[in-house]
């Protein structure tokens, strides 16, 4: 089985749904055969790679609040957060550009090392006020993961794997996806939003039962079995 999780390192409701899937994939019977691959997607392509407002600033100029709003809005996603153990600080947060930070999970991705660096990638985005965008900031989160830091450094140097991050954003388009987090099973269900971790192993189970139907064997005796509620032995 085959899971894609498409999402943005600045979604909250990614880092709570990527919780939240992998509690339910946790208690999955057949876990170990399911490959979770990640996907990119820009929420906001044109952010700064150095901005010069905060998240509140950001959001209350996004949806037309004042910023007392935006902190409480954000108050409510926090309590969330803690939940699955997710620390926001929301106060710290550096609303950059996560185009880097996608090319970097690509690489990442090459070396067995996608599901690490994501992770970092979250908690230094959203618990540490790191700026995402910031090569020497990635380096570290690569090194962190255990990737080779040159390597690392001369891929964000190149532009490498930006097609491919764009080509996940339009993938994604297709499908129907209109926000994030966004997972594809076997890429016949789709599940949006960062769900309790219940949604997401009923769906898991669905995709399995629909891969491994039950096969009914035939022999030339049938069996006794009740039926119509009437159990009848055979003559």
């Amino acid at each position: 089985m085959k899971v894609e999780i498409w999402s943005d390192v600045a979604c909250p409701f990614c880092y709570i749904g990527k919780h939240r899937f992998e509690e339910g994939l946790s208690r999955f019977e057949h876990k170990d055969d399911v490959t979770v691959e990640y996907r990119s997607f820009q929420l906001d392509p044109h952010a700064a790679r150095e901005p010069e407002r905060d998240l509140y600033d950001v959001l209350a100029a996004k949806f037309g609040i004042s910023r007392e709003q935006a902190v409480q809005m954000n108050q409510r996603v926090a309590e969330q957060g803690r939940e699955v153990g997710i620390d926001f600080r929301f106060g710290v947060v550096i609303p950059s550009n996560t185009l880097d930070a996608h090319r970097l999970i690509k690489f990442a991705g090459r070396h067995g090392k996608e599901q690490d660096v994501i992770e970092r990638l979250f908690e230094a985005y959203f618990t540490s006020g790191r700026n995402v965008a910031d090569h020497r900031t990635l380096a570290d989160i690569a090194e962190q993961a255990g990737l080779d830091r040159k390597a690392a450094e001369e891929m964000l140097k190149s532009g490498a794997h930006a097609d491919e991050v764009e080509a996940d954003g339009i993938e994604a388009s297709r499908l129907g996806a209109r926000g994030v987090p966004f997972f594809v099973i076997n890429r016949k269900y789709g599940v949006s939003g960062a769900q309790p971790d219940s949604v997401f192993l009923d769906v898991l189970q669905q995709a399995w039962q629909d891969e491994h139907p039950l096969i009914m064997t035939e022999s030339d005796a049938s069996g006794e079995v009740c039926e119509d509620g009437t159990c009848k032995p055979d003559k």
